[in-house]
């Protein structure tokens, strides 16, 4: 087993900042119709810092790994570097292994880069950051919200089962 697959691992069996907490400024529940995993996911904002990411997510030990290490690397991280890490680690995630991700940039993210050679499990890994841009997006007054909601990064698969904006 390579360090990759036992970060994925060690975050599948005891994910950080798991359970959902209070208070939060945005909640969205997102469902992957593929497989079927789920993730409830909050965010907390204090001016253009997220303070805290918590969720509660059900599914494969990707999509958990993934929502552990996205909540332990966006914690204290500011709003649009937030992002910027977002749209990285899809990038790395859809390239069918052409781009191995910057780990400077993405973090422990980059153990998730064997997955983008199985399109189906793709989304397993996405799922926990489609949610968080949703959260993002309802925590944030109107105009900046838009502006995450129409990124064309967020056209998935991945339903949008309950809270967040449509």
């Amino acid at each position: 087993m390579d360090l990759y697959q036992e970060l994925i691992l060690e975050h599948s069996k005891r994910p950080v900042h798991a359970g959902l907490r209070e208070p939060f400024d945005g909640q969205v529940h997102r469902v992957n119709t593929t497989c079927g995993d789920e993730v409830t996911l909050r965010v907390r904002l204090e001016g253009d810092r997220v303070v805290d990411v918590s969720y509660d997510a059900l599914g494969c030990s990707i999509s958990i790994a993934a929502a552990s290490i996205l909540a332990e690397q966006i914690t204290g991280d500011t709003v649009a570097h937030s992002m910027d890490v977002y749209e990285a680690t899809k990038e790395m995630l859809t390239s069918r292994g052409t781009i191995a991700g910057n780990e400077d940039v993405i973090g422990d993210s980059v153990a998730l880069s064997g997955v983008s050679k199985y399109p189906a499990r793709v989304k397993c890994a996405l799922l926990p950051w489609t949610a968080y841009t949703a959260a993002l997006a309802e925590s944030l007054p109107d105009d900046s919200a838009h502006e995450i909601l129409d990124s064309p990064a967020l056209n998935t698969s991945i339903t949008h089962a309950t809270g967040g904006r449509p």
